[in-house]
């Protein structure tokens, strides 16, 4: 294994390293820290977390490091697997003994075997994942890069340290840590390790999807996601775990007319709109804002493609897509379906005249999410006509201007009836019915039709009135 030197000192020079590097000598413990914190000292991007592999029991060493830091280190061990974690101060280091593995073909777990730290090199991932600090008295703070890591570094390349063939069939899951690495570094994969992950794809399949999605996340949030989201599609990996996605590729030609490629679309708007914010489920927005296009696309002669409703399909479609990916099925998916279904609304305002009644209707469906929904509409705007795109933004900020207005005067921002049910059932003596509903839905279409003001008298005379029209007396039962 070849040894070269490096200077390690500035980032080495920690207690908690110090006590791991005495209190493996004190063992007789060959110990090395190895993996991603080294990679990232070499991209001059230290972190807090460590993993340490120790030629022997890693459990044990965790132990002793623990006491010699007078207990204030908190260990959790995971006898299983062999492992402990401890948290010191703002550390966290993985202890585990040096091991080797072997793989059946219909699983990613492997069979686990006391192994060199060589044999632990071997199973890594990838080169640049691939590299080791001793912290051993006679050769401390020494790089060891048995697969020319540092190389790939330099030359901005993911490749695996084996056979990326057998590396990936043995564990699929690499297939998509490969992409996220390259997406997040900005990297690209070596071409016989892209073209192995395009052979081995399918059997993405046998990987669970809680452990797909939590790289998939990880490209969602990597500077340019769109790349990664390139990367996955030309590697075959999407059909087996997104279809959707996969199915806005393509673009279909009809008496010379053709309409954009929904998939190389939606990956724009998801750039356009990463610019701005690194909100996880924002950005998951834009990827299902024109989800339901291929289900909903339509040739009409005089239009031409078309694609009506597909805010309204999408909205529908995107509880299934959670629950099927296993994303959160709460308040988060929840916020994805709303800006899916009014992703529209504020550009069909640029195209026309903005009338003080579609402005309170969109910050009254809208509420707390109108802003989010003006960022996700603005990177919906992917023209290759410069003038067009200045002209639709220079009339966003216009619609801005006006629900910043109307806003402020009405006051409609998660709006709440300013006469409740409870007000229409005591005045008028009746029990809930649709008659409630009835005064309720006249009420609120008032307000957002600027007939009355946004205020409690004004809602409780219209009450009164509306009540009347259905032959409620004040005080008086229908029943």
């Amino acid at each position: 294994m070849e040894k070269t030197a490096h200077v390690f000192e500035g980032h080495l020079d920690q207690e908690i390293i110090r006590t791991i590097s005495e209190a493996a000598m004190e063992m007789n413990r060959p110990a090395y820290i190895v993996g991603g914190w080294v990679r990232d000292i070499l991209l001059g991007r230290p972190g807090k977390d460590i993993d340490v592999v120790v030629a022997g029991s890693g459990i044990e060493l965790a132990s002793r490091v623990a006491e010699k830091t007078d207990k204030k280190g908190r260990i959790k061990v995971f006898k299983n697997f062999g492992t402990a974690m401890l948290r010191y101060r703002s550390w966290e280091i993985e202890f585990v003994g040096a091991r080797k593995e072997s793989y059946r073909a219909d699983s990613r777990k492997p069979i686990v075997e006391d192994g060199t730290l060589e044999d632990d090199m071997r199973r890594r991932d990838f080169t640049i994942n691939a590299m080791a600090i001793s912290l051993n008295k006679k050769d401390f703070g020494t790089l060891l890069d048995p697969f020319q890591g540092i190389r790939d570094l330099e030359n901005n390349m993911i490749r695996t340290p084996l056979d990326p063939d057998v590396t990936y069939s043995d564990d699929p899951l690499r297939m998509m840590r490969a992409i996220r690495f390259a997406a997040q570094l900005h990297f690209e994969i070596a071409p016989e390790s892209f073209d192995a992950i395009r052979k081995n794809a399918e059997r993405i399949q046998i990987v669970s999807v809680e452990r797909v999605m939590e790289e998939f996340n990880k490209i969602m949030l990597s500077e340019i996601p769109g790349r990664g989201l390139k990367m996955l599609r030309a590697a075959g990996l999407l059909p087996h775990f997104f279809p959707e996605l996969e199915q806005l590729h393509g673009v279909e030609v009809v008496d010379g007319k053709a309409h954009k490629d929904n998939f190389f679309h939606t990956i724009q708007v998801l750039d356009n709109l990463a610019a701005h914010t690194d909100d996880l489920w924002l950005r998951w927005a834009a990827l299902l804002h024109d989800i339901a296009k291929p289900a909903t696309k339509k040739y009409e002669q005089e239009q031409g493609w078309t694609f009506h409703g597909h805010e309204f399909l999408g909205q529908k479609m995107v509880p299934r897509i959670f629950r099927r990916l296993k994303l959160p099925m709460n308040e988060k998916m929840r916020y994805v379906q709303k800006l899916v279904k009014l992703h529209l609304r504020p550009i069909a305002l640029t195209e026309s005249v903005v009338t003080d009644s579609a402005v309170r209707r969109l910050l009254f469906e809208a509420g707390d999410d109108i802003d989010d929904l003006m960022m996700l509409c603005e990177a919906d705007i992917t023209s290759g006509n410069r003038d067009k795109v200045q002209r639709y933004l220079k009339n966003f900020q216009k619609v801005r201007k006006k629900l910043q207005e109307i806003e402020e005067k009405d006051r409609l921002r998660n709006w709440q009836p300013p006469v409740s049910g409870e007000d229409i059932m005591e005045h008028f003596g009746i029990p809930p019915g649709p008659e409630v509903g009835v005064i309720k839905t006249a009420i609120r279409e008032a307000i957002l039709d600027g007939i009355i003001p946004n205020e409690r008298d004004a809602a409780f005379n219209l009450m009164k009135k509306e009540g009347e029209k259905l032959g409620l007396k004040k005080g008086i039962s229908e029943n």
